[in-house]
């Protein structure tokens, strides 16, 4: 008789805790669809339309090449491999990844960066696959519904020029880690670039103002909680109509350490963080934080 009440309980406090673990479950994907459908500065088409040719200007260009040859030979990637360019903009990698012969797949959730994006594309004579999606929704159901790439998983995936930490919250954040890391292959490479605590630290300045494509630029940095964000202020004058835009916004800052562990939990097998593309090392020389992660 005691052994029967004993695995009665044992039956309702395991029903219980099935029923509590399940709640969890559809409360994290309720907040999850509604961070997600919560519209954020990045996808204002008028940011980008003000603020772009500032973000990327001549000199960012200019590196591009570089930075592609540079992508190309830690991906090992070779003529018909395919990559993805997570978050890709006006298109100023991807372009010159496609010029090296990979199947280059631009996402990005801005229309307006995809059409000049085509348009570069178009005049350099490449081809580019561009996609309109929000990376937090790039999930890999997703990629099969709409047969990108063929709905098979990509060699490689980049995300390039900061472009990672804008999100409202650490989880969205991971949730872009875990769909990028669900796009790959099995020992595909993905290749993170961006900001990060330590380097926001050595390099960190409280403003500046510069001339750029006929406007002057003031900037106003200030750092959020303990290095946890880095707010920054925009203020564009153009120099003939004296017309003003302002805008202010924060990327969270993860140190490299925090993030190669995060890249982990999403999915990874393994993530290395190194100074620059050049692959050299993360240390009191670094000129940015790039990280290889491997499936």
């Amino acid at each position: 008789m005691y052994i029967a009440k004993s695995n009665f309980y044992n039956g309702l406090i395991q029903t219980y805790h099935d029923k509590v673990a399940q709640n969890i479950s559809w409360l994290y994907t309720v907040f999850m669809s509604k961070a997600v459908q919560k519209k954020q500065w990045f996808e204002n088409p008028e940011f980008w339309l003000n603020f772009g040719p500032i973000m990327f200007d001549s000199q960012r260009w200019a590196e591009a090449p570089n930075i592609a040859r540079r992508i190309v030979k830690i991906a090992d990637l070779k003529e018909g491999s395919s990559i993805l360019d997570a978050g890709c903009g006006p298109g100023r990698i991807a372009v010159e990844l496609a010029v090296l012969g990979p199947n280059v797949t631009g996402v990005d959730i801005i229309q307006d960066e995809l059409d000049a994006a085509a348009e570069t594309a178009e005049d350099e004579g490449v081809k580019l696959n561009l996609i309109k999606a929000d990376l937090r929704n790039f999930t890999e159901d997703y990629i099969k519904q709409k047969k990108i790439n063929g709905g098979k998983k990509f060699d490689a995936a980049c995300n390039i020029y900061t472009s990672f930490g804008y999100c409202d919250t650490i989880e969205e954040d991971f949730l872009i880690l875990q769909n990028i890391a669900a796009s790959l292959k099995e020992g595909g490479t993905f290749i993170m670039e961006c900001t990060s605590r330590e380097t926001a630290i050595m390099y960190f300045t409280e403003g500046e103002w510069f001339e750029r494509e006929g406007q002057t630029v003031l900037t106003e940095f200030t750092v959020e909680g303990a290095w946890e964000g880095l707010r920054s202020r925009w203020i564009l004058i153009d120099n003939k109509t004296g017309k003003r835009f302002e805008h202010e916004f924060v990327q969270r800052l993860y140190s490299a350490a925090d993030l190669r562990q995060m890249m982990i939990k999403a999915g990874f097998s393994s993530a290395e963080v190194f100074g620059n593309f050049d692959l050299s090392p993360y240390d009191q020389n670094a000129r940015t934080m790039v990280i290889v992660a491997k499936k």
